[in-house]
């Protein structure tokens, strides 16, 4: 599969995918310790809890996010390796990769809470989304026949 331009493009477009998946999930770190716009989001839709309240909700989040992107990164590493060996199946586990992944970070960014709002601010939830981008990029590429590299 790496023989093809489109092969190595698409290996590239999943090495992208995994760095965007280490962004997505250190950026909610980050904001614990700087903004703290998750906390601010949980807090605007529950004005009545306290801020233990808050912050078991805000790291309750950031756990279930963590294990998601490490899951994730995993996903990625097993895909670029089946893609880089040429597994006739990579292509089916890649797409398979790509709806499951589309559909978690479809359901962080727009799962509602009970208070009415999304769970998740919209910054934190588009930043889940980024990863999806090279997805669809890695699952196009793969799928996209081309000649061989030598005969290009």
């Amino acid at each position: 599969m790496t023989k093809t331009r489109h092969g190595r493009s698409a290996i590239g477009a999943m090495y992208a995918g995994l760095g965007l998946t280490v962004v997505a999930v250190v950026v909610p770190w980050i904001d614990l310790s700087t903004g703290n716009v998750l906390a601010g989001h949980i807090r605007a839709g529950y004005p009545t809890f306290a801020q233990e309240r808050i912050d078991t909700a805000v790291m309750t989040w950031l756990v279930c996010l963590s294990v998601v992107g490490a899951l994730g990164i995993i996903c990625w590493f097993s895909t670029i390796w089946a893609a880089s060996s040429g597994k006739r199946w990579a292509r089916g586990v890649a797409t398979l990769m790509f709806v499951l992944g589309l559909g978690i970070a479809l359901f962080d960014l727009l799962v509602r809470d009970t208070s009415g709002d999304t769970g998740l601010p919209s910054l934190l939830g588009w930043v889940g989304m980024l990863p999806c981008l090279a997805g669809l990029l890695a699952v196009a590429l793969l799928w996209r026949r081309s000649r061989p590299a030598s005969q290009a």
